[in-house]
């Protein structure tokens, strides 16, 4: 395990792999409003997929919100009192999370469901993910369960000081849940830090690169593009069976 903050990278070496799994599966872990999304969309961006067809993507991102499990009506009602903790394990659906990513692995298309946020349901706006050659799962408990972590040939976890991370949530929650302030401190005080100090944080054993700052960490996230797009340079062999319309993926200089 190691934090990238200045440019050291050996531990990421995939312990003597001489083939490069496609898809390269990446894991993205952090407590909430740590900057996972930030740091998946940054990465995107640089490889060159941001304004590409999604059919023609070669990377892809599954957000592990995605699949919390719709609530009854008893859970509902905490939900509304802000009561209902959401960064539990029981909060989501996870053989609907291992069986989508056995398809992801397999190079399936895969439809991943919504979630809405405000009525804290499911709802049928399911987008599909298109088979890519890197796909980013991220989530607060990516690597909580050993068979989904175990899928991961990269784990990275996001590592944001605490008042930071409760200063975004405060905004954001307020912003597009439309949740009032008194509400989204209780349930900070008495779910998500508890939750996070005894489920989220001690996943972090398991990453192989710690990212300080977040999406801030500017250096940290060049240097793991670069080390994906080397490990994914195509080989003679692999030239033609991936080769889309665009080589931004692989032909950017480092």
């Amino acid at each position: 395990m190691a934090a990238v903050a200045d440019g050291d990278l050996g531990a990421l070496k995939m312990n003597g792999m001489e083939r490069i799994p496609r898809p390269f599966v990446i894991g993205v872990a952090g407590g909430t409003a740590s900057g996972k999304s930030s740091v998946c969309d940054k990465i995107m961006s640089q490889l060159g997929q941001d304004d590409m067809d999604r059919k023609q993507r070669r990377v892809a991102i599954i957000n592990q919100d995605s699949f919390y499990k719709t609530l009854n009506e008893e859970e509902k009602k905490k939900a509304l009192k802000g009561e209902f903790n959401f960064d539990h394990p029981d909060a989501f659906d996870w053989e609907r999370i291992k069986n989508t990513m056995n398809e992801v692995i397999k190079g399936r298309k895969v439809m991943i469901p919504g979630y809405n946020y405000v009525e804290n349901k499911s709802d049928e706006s399911c987008h599909p993910v298109y088979p890519a050659e890197v796909v980013l799962f991220e989530g607060i408990l990516a690597f909580a369960d050993k068979e989904l972590r175990d899928k991961f040939h990269m784990k990275l976890f996001v590592d944001t000081d605490p008042d930071t991370r409760l200063s975004r949530r405060v905004l954001r929650d307020t912003r597009e849940r439309g949740r009032d302030i008194e509400q989204i401190l209780h349930q900070y005080t008495t779910l998500v830090k508890p939750a996070f100090e005894e489920f989220c944080l001690p996943t972090k054993k398991y990453a192989d690169v710690i990212i300080p700052r977040g999406a801030d960490n500017t250096v940290a996230i060049d240097l793991i593009v670069q080390h994906i797009q080397e490990l994914l340079r195509p080989t003679k062999q692999s030239v033609k069976r991936f080769r889309h319309n665009s080589d931004s993926f692989v032909g950017r200089p480092h």
